[in-house]
């Protein structure tokens, strides 16, 4: 396996990881919880986080159309139902990924929209969508009145103490 697609790999497991520890969060009987009408609830953000990775993403990698279920709770219903579904697409999704040749790795895929696109460039991009994802978590757990985990080991006022920064207010 080439270089980029080892450090690629080892980079989506740590985004996951991430992602995972947030979603491992949400309360007990606050699963479909949404912060308002036609919102995402917190069981929609990981059905789809999983199915889109595993249904759109390591199909489309692969040269086959996307098969993406959607995000409805008939995918998993309850807690531990909705995280063994996050953790068993993505296990198969990383398993697709690693199978991709190089010269896999380097060509174009079809998007479901019908753009060709670079496959690796096309994986970094469901990482950002995968990010995207995991700051609608944060914020809803905020608004939960959940602590959520800092992603890189410092609060922002942490951060402003240690650069000696000036507030606006002063």
């Amino acid at each position: 396996m080439s270089g980029e697609r080892t450090s690629f790999l080892d980079y989506l497991d740590k985004v996951h990881g991430r992602t995972r520890r947030a979603a491992a969060l949400v309360p007990r009987g606050e699963l479909e919880w949404a912060p308002a009408a036609d919102r995402f609830t917190f069981g929609d953000l990981i059905r789809h986080l999983a199915g889109i990775e595993r249904w759109m993403y390591a199909e489309t990698v692969h040269g086959r159309p996307s098969r993406y279920p959607g995000h409805h709770r008939a995918l998993a219903e309850g807690l531990d139902a909705t995280l063994a579904y996050h953790d068993a697409l993505h296990a198969e999704s990383r398993a697709l990924f690693a199978e991709l040749s190089d010269a896999q790795w380097e060509a174009k895929c079809l998007t479901p929209a019908g753009v060709a696109i670079t496959t690796s460039k096309w994986l970094r991009l469901m990482v950002e969508h995968e990010a995207h994802h995991r700051g609608q978590l944060y914020l809803m757990l905020g608004l939960r009145g959940v602590a959520v985990p800092q992603l890189y080991g410092l609060t922002e006022g942490e951060l402003l103490a240690l650069s000696g920064a000036q507030t606006s207010n002063e």
